[in-house]
């Protein structure tokens, strides 16, 4: 049993991670035998020392509420696990083979990365990468690949518009990433993949978008409202208006609309498929905020939701469990999806 899946609740409905962010007991969100932490680790505050100033949003003033915005000050090895991903992923590469390119819409960045499973008619992880929404790029996270193809599932990285090009408009971001799933499905048969076993999963700004597809009407983008069979949603943001509020607005443009429309946690009537959520216990506390709230919330909508919660890992730390089938996060992403780590023809 690892680290993070000591001690136990009692049974829910399916199996649950939590851990307390003070030293209190987290709500059970979802399913389970439930494993529980308790007195996880929180990430201390790290705005710089200042005179407190007005509450910006709940009790956070100007400079609390940026500093819970900003990765980077709790994450002080950031740059150097993003070098590690981008090496693991040149690493994968040498392994499986360059990826299929395929363009999915029509301009130059509407493009994926389909990494094949030798597996007929296999399954499909379709993965939206993090960067602030201004960054970031699928190349750099083929290190997730291999779990997925060695457990018989197609892997599909998605790259799309980051925001300084559009002015900090979210919206063309939104829907590449919906034209791609989309995409996929109307693909899958001449893909070699099984429609019917498409999963979603993203990773901080990603998280966000994930969690937008998720909750999106796919009336209009020619695809069925239960397109996506299970989605995770790892260290993501799912109301904008503290972003709005931060200094994340510097360069992401949110008026009433956007925050309205863009923000997945106000739109659970339209989640079709259940989620995983994840966190880690030295995030920022915004995104161990967003991350609790959003699965609880998804639980009192009445939809299957399991929270996950890595004590004693960062942001990025946490993302890394995603391509080790047994670690926190590829466990459960393949638990998700029905898979055993090693598939056998």
């Amino acid at each position: 049993m690892t680290e993070e899946e000591k001690t136990s609740n009692p049974p829910l409905s399916r199996r649950t991670v939590i851990a307390t962010a003070c030293a209190a007991t987290a709500t059970a969100v979802a399913a389970g035998p439930a494993l529980a932490q308790q007195e996880t680790p929180r990430a201390p505050p790290h705005a710089a020392p200042h005179a407190k100033g007005p509450p910006v949003f709940l009790d956070y003033d100007q400079a609390e509420l940026d500093a819970a915005y900003d990765q980077a000050a709790y994450a002080p090895n950031r740059d150097q696990l993003l070098a590690r991903y981008a090496a693991n992923s040149e690493l994968t590469r040498a392994r499986l083979g360059a990826p299929e390119r395929l363009a999915y819409g029509p301009t130059e960045i509407e493009q994926l990365d389909l990494y094949r499973s030798k597996r007929p008619r296999a399954p499909a992880q379709i993965f939206v990468h993090g960067g602030a929404w201004r960054g970031g790029a699928a190349k750099d996270y083929a290190f997730l690949a291999e779990i997925f193809v060695g457990a018989g599932a197609h892997f599909l990285a998605l790259d799309f518009a980051p925001v300084p090009p559009t002015g900090g408009n979210l919206v063309p971001m939104v829907n590449q990433v919906r034209h791609a799933i989309a995409w996929i499905w109307r693909n899958a048969p001449r893909l070699g993949i099984d429609r019917g076993q498409l999963y979603l999963s993203g990773f901080s700004s990603g998280g966000h978008l994930a969690a937008v597809a998720l909750t999106t009407d796919w009336n209009g983008f020619a695809a069925p409202r239960d397109v996506i069979k299970g989605g995770f949603c790892c260290s993501g943001i799912y109301d904008l208006k503290p972003v709005r509020l931060s200094a994340r607005s510097r360069y992401v443009r949110v008026d009433d609309e956007a925050e309205r429309d863009l923000s997945p946690i106000r739109h659970l009537d339209r989640l079709n498929a259940p989620v995983v959520v994840a966190y880690g216990s030295l995030e920022t506390p915004e995104f161990q905020r967003q991350n609790r709230e959003f699965a609880a919330a998804v639980q009192a909508a009445g939809k299957p939701v399991e929270l996950l919660v890595g004590a004693n890992y960062n942001h990025f730390e946490l993302f890394e469990t995603f391509g080790n089938p047994y670690g926190l996060l590829g466990r459960a992403a393949l638990e998700q999806m029905k898979l055993a780590p090693f598939w056998k023809p």
